[in-house]
């Protein structure tokens, strides 16, 4: 069995741990980009018997912008990589 447990901290109110074995890592990383989970004072992965602590990886991967496959143009890339090779050659 794998789950997540997502520390949160509310200060004087206290914290409050959100473990749902239905939440895949996807749906963590959507409610930290989405600002559903905020103050995080860790995420635990939860494996059989192993804990990992991937409160780091998760945070840095919420943070990333997310780009649609459609939205990235190859031709363009392609077109920047050749003229780049162009300009070193004639150095």
């Amino acid at each position: 069995m794998q789950y997540f447990v997502v520390m949160i901290d509310y200060g004087r109110r206290g914290r409050e741990a959100v473990v749902d074995p239905e939440i895949t890592r996807r749906e963590v990383i959507s409610r930290i980009a989405s600002g559903e989970y905020r103050n995080i004072s860790f995420i635990h992965e939860i494996v059989e018997n192993a804990v990992e602590d991937v409160t780091e990886a998760m945070l840095t991967e919420a943070a990333l912008p997310q780009i649609a496959p459609e939205d990235v143009d190859l031709q363009a890339i392609r077109l920047d990589h050749t003229r780049d090779l162009r300009k070193h050659e004639r150095t």
